[in-house]
């Protein structure tokens, strides 16, 4: 680092007022290019498509509540349409009987998450915690719930 200016004059040394900006410039531009390259590796979205499940179908417990969401959004109970206040209603009666029941949901992969997330709220709000998801084995067709 050097302390003392350009000048070229007899007498005691002045210290140079100037900062010298180029190594500053340089670490800029290089954290520039790094930015440049590595930003579009960091905002990448992910294709999903959920999985079949290859695994033995479990068995249902005694006491189990079935539903449907197909992908507009409609709610089934077993196959009958309910609407949203019917699902509250139905899953704080079913939190209060003894065992509590297991809920089984079955949603289209075109169903929003948002729908999807609605459901299960409802039904943590009513005091039911085993909730499980329901997947196709591999090579069934999934069945769509009766429409009336």
């Amino acid at each position: 680092m050097a302390f003392g200016g350009f000048e070229r004059h007899s007498g005691p040394s002045q210290p140079m007022s100037e900062i010298n900006v180029t190594p500053l410039v340089d670490v800029m531009l290089v954290l520039l290019v790094i930015f440049i390259i590595t930003a579009p590796l960091l905002s990448y979205a992910i294709k999903l498509d959920l999985p079949n499940d290859p695994a033995p179908a479990a068995e249902a417990a005694v006491s189990t509540i079935k539903l449907s969401i197909d992908a507009e959004g409609k709610v089934y109970l077993d196959t009958e349409t309910i609407t949203d206040d019917q699902l509250r209603a139905r899953f704080s009666a079913a939190a209060k009987a003894s065992p509590v029941p297991e809920v089984h949901v079955r949603a289209d992969k075109a169903t929003r998450y948002e729908r999807v997330a609605f459901v299960l709220s409802s039904a943590q709000q009513a005091g039911l915690s085993k909730i499980g998801f329901v997947t196709e084995p591999v090579g069934t067709p999934a069945e769509v719930p009766a429409q009336r």
